[in-house]
């Protein structure tokens, strides 16, 4: 891909303990006047963005004061969320406005899905390669 920056798949443990590689993307979450630097799983089955209690709080934001609800789906359906819309600077890239489900729990990680990441960027993978390379949207 042209314009295209290039990402190792992470080694890790699964649910399982079974050890596995994920295309997890490092990037930098601003919202207000507060910055963190985190590592987002791509999913491309995940609807939605879906931040973790804990990020949405070391970024600033206060649960009570969000009045968008927003249903998730599959495993995290009982999970209550909220939406929560955050700059986000990948790479060398210019910063995109994500759109998040922030939930009201710690137990998932922060999840890049089809809306919007899949559709601020496109996303090739190269599984054989460990390696997955990411290109804004044109």
């Amino acid at each position: 891909m042209l314009n295209a920056q290039r990402f190792p798949f992470i080694e890790g443990r699964d649910v399982f303990g079974d050890l596995d590689a994920v295309p997890q993307l490092p990037l930098t979450l601003t919202y207000r006047n507060s910055i963190v630097e985190v590592t987002g799983l791509l999913d491309t089955g995940a609807s939605i963005n879906v931040l973790p209690y804990t990020l949405g709080i070391e970024l600033g934001s206060v649960w009570e004061d969000l009045n968008t609800s927003v249903q998730l789906a599959g495993n995290l359906s009982p999970v209550e969320a909220k939406g929560l819309v955050l700059s986000a600077q990948i790479g060398n890239f210019a910063s995109v406005r994500l759109v998040f489900a922030w939930s009201l729990t710690d137990n998932v990680p922060l999840l890049l899905g089809r809306m919007n990441f899949f559709r601020e960027f496109d996303v090739c993978f190269y599984r054989s390669q460990m390696a997955f390379e990411l290109r804004p949207k044109l």
